[in-house]
């Protein structure tokens, strides 16, 4: 008799989208429709003293809404994320800004990737090609500066990702519940402390590619934010250097444990 082989489903992974707002009203929805029926099981949304109409929009998407009573800054907004999504028994936790200038069409491609074991820690790319970065609408002179620093950021944590710098990023469980992220900035230089931290913590990273698109309603930081981003990006890489050549620990680089309360 000819063995028949039984096929279980692939197991369901809680996933819970995030998306630290700030003045989104104009994209939020638009973000939201784009993301794939049965993709994330909640969305959850969270407003950092918007000065328009985020939370009323968010509110009638009927999406999880958390407000911040004060401005923390982007860093701070994404602590409260994850904070959020962890306490709600997320496996697989998919970060996106709501400015529609990330394809959240593409979020199933991220959750399978980590499901299959592949890697811990997904990030979208912009950067396919300097065609298409330019034609989405990226600033030359952003364009040249993010090619410079992912270079560099490459050379410096051994890595090969196309975008450093990207806005959609998906993590599996295990990497927000070990990487002291409540230690970071609450500032934009957050995104990089965190990167090097998944290095220094062994996780597996990978990326995906995701269209470009620049608008006027869409987030950007300008050029004096991009400098002071960019050097506080080498500052993140000196610190990661510095620990492995057991010169300076910084405390970003430290166990979990070691967290005291903020």
């Amino acid at each position: 008799m000819e063995k028949t082989t039984t096929v279980l489903p692939a197991p369901h992974l809680k996933t819970i989208a995030v998306m630290p707002a700030y003045n989104a009203a104009l994209t939020l929805e638009r973000t939201v429709r784009d993301i794939p029926p049965g993709a994330v099981d909640e969305i959850i949304v969270v407003d950092d003293c918007s000065r328009d109409n985020t939370v009323e929009i968010a509110q009638q998407l009927g999406l999880t809404v958390i407000r911040h009573e004060k401005n923390l800054g982007y860093g701070g907004n994404q602590k409260t994320c994850y904070r959020h999504a962890l306490e709600r028994g997320a496996d697989v936790v998919v970060m996106i800004h709501p400015d529609y200038q990330y394809d959240s069409r593409a979020i199933p491609i991220a959750v399978e990737i980590i499901r299959l074991g592949t890697c811990d820690f997904i990030m979208g790319s912009r950067i396919r090609t300097r065609r298409e970065a330019l034609a989405g609408g990226m600033p030359p002179w952003k364009y040249i500066a993010n090619r410079c620093l992912t270079l560099v950021e490459n050379i410096a944590l051994g890595q090969n990702l196309g975008d450093f710098h990207s806005g959609f990023r998906a993590y599996r469980r295990e990497v927000l519940e070990t990487i002291p992220y409540t230690r970071n900035s609450n500032d934009f230089v957050f995104d990089s402390e965190f990167l090097a931290q998944a290095v220094h913590f062994g996780f597996k990273i990978g990326d995906i590619p995701v269209p470009v698109r620049y608008f006027d309603e869409a987030s950007s930081i300008n050029f004096r934010r991009s400098v002071t981003y960019g050097l506080s990006t080498l500052g993140v890489l000196a610190k990661y250097w510095a620990r492995q050549l057991h010169l300076y620990r910084s405390p970003l680089f430290n166990p979990r444990d070691l967290d005291t309360p903020r």
